[in-house]
């Protein structure tokens, strides 16, 4: 006996896709879709979900970071993603604020929210202005999937 989901659950999965690192809204909307959502319920659940954990992120992270270097194994892990957050944020030390929209407005892998709010908490940006930066490139970024999904939703249809 087939199994339905009701569309709240089928939002709730597109969220919580949304929140996974590295697949990020970029996948999750149109994992959205293909469960049956519309492409504008699908880009609702991804903007939701990519953003939510972002307050956490720029909050926690460097306290975790911190925990995470004591344990020895784990020690050249931080300094990597640490590393990587430097190398991404060339872009941010230029242009600031606008340079992180940019690196999470543009979905394409080893960008997003995730990044963008990685960037931001080892260079150690006000946590406010870059939640802003970061809500609007996630915005941009859903924009774009939005559209790429739409037209290949629609040219499937006709």
């Amino acid at each position: 006996m087939p199994v339905s989901l009701s569309t709240l659950q089928k939002f709730l999965m597109t969220m919580g896709m949304a929140m996974v690192p590295v697949v990020e809204l970029r996948g999750a909307i149109p994992f959205g879709v293909s469960l049956g959502l519309t492409t504008v319920e699908a880009f609702i659940a991804g903007i939701i979900g990519n953003i939510l954990p972002v307050p956490f992120i720029l909050i926690l992270l460097e306290k975790i970071f911190m925990l995470l270097r004591r344990i020895p194994k784990l020690r050249n892990f931080v300094h990597k993603l640490e590393d990587r957050a430097h190398i991404k944020g060339e872009l941010v030390r230029k242009y600031s604020l606008l340079g992180l929209f940019i690196i999470v407005a543009i979905p394409i892998p080893g960008t997003g929210a995730w990044t963008g709010a990685l960037i931001a908490s080892v260079l150690r940006l006000k946590r406010w202005p870059a939640f802003a930066a970061i809500a609007g490139g996630v915005i941009a970024a859903g924009v774009i999937v939005f559209l790429a999904t739409h037209g290949v939703v629609s040219a499937i249809q006709s």
